[in-house]
């Protein structure tokens, strides 16, 4: 099992693919989603990659976790969360910046995000009651839920009772979704069909739990570092051997 990224949902629209046939995707996007530590099983006692994603001000996060991410050397990020991973081979190091191309196309993955929030809702709304009746005696109660006690015994109302209350905001994770295509030069993933959240919601993305991910996806991870430093080591010997000889012009009275 393989860490999974943290993305923030963009918004939702659709890919054109060659045969003209549509398909409707949600834009996820990666915004600096990093790695702020690990756990490991001498210290922990299991293992697990800690990801940071998106900016946030040091002085609107708790001093604990300011100064586990200054000892990471990592700046302070809006959502932090953990990966459990098998083997100590998918551990990454502290610093490592995740690519959009972690996962690839046709993967299945599990989207876990928090849903709209709906705010207090009636009982017909919120568990889809039927409501009272509409005429035939009901005065200004048509959509309550109705009873709701019993008798003197056992006296009270059972924990669990469906009644009015808040609706929505609740952790739910979508399974098995489709990886449509990468973006990893903008860090976009687009996931075939809805997840959960509103937009600009944070959203966990992790390989499938039902399904085998499959042999190309990238082991232990896409980074960036890693092509950010191929990049520059082959733009620096580029640049050395084009740089041109320049001979030393001073002369006898220069200092």
């Amino acid at each position: 099992m393989r860490t999974g990224v943290i993305a923030k949902k963009m918004g939702m629209m659709r890919i054109f693919q060659e045969d003209g046939q549509h398909i409707p995707v949600t834009v996820l996007a990666l915004e600096g989603c990093q790695v702020v530590g690990n756990r490991s099983n001498e210290t922990d006692g299991y293992l697990a990659v800690r990801v940071g994603s998106g900016v946030r001000k040091a002085k609107n996060i708790n001093k604990p976790q300011r100064e586990e991410l200054a000892k990471a050397l990592v700046e302070p990020k809006a959502r932090i969360a953990e990966f459990r991973v098998d083997s100590e081979e998918a551990l990454l190091p502290v610093g490592a910046v995740l690519s959009a191309d972690h996962f690839v196309d046709g993967q299945m993955v599990d989207v876990t995000g928090h849903t709209q929030g709906k705010g207090f809702a009636g009982a017909m709304k919120r568990w889809n009651f039927g409501g009272l009746r509409a005429t035939h005696g009901v005065s200004l109660s048509h959509r309550s839920h109705g009873s709701t006690g019993n008798r003197q015994d056992p006296g009270k109302v059972f924990k669990g009772k469906k009644m009015a209350g808040h609706m929505g905001d609740r952790q739910r994770t979508q399974q098995n979704l489709e990886i449509v295509r990468t973006d990893s030069e903008r860090g976009l993933i687009f996931v075939k069909g809805s997840v959960p959240g509103a937009k600009n919601g944070w959203l966990m993305i992790r390989d499938s739990v039902k399904l085998p991910a499959p042999d190309s996806a990238p082991f232990p991870a896409s980074l960036k570092a890693d092509k950010s430093v191929d990049a520059a080591v082959e733009v620096g010997a580029d640049v050395s051997a084009e740089a041109p000889a320049v001979e030393d012009t001073k002369t006898e009275g220069e200092g």
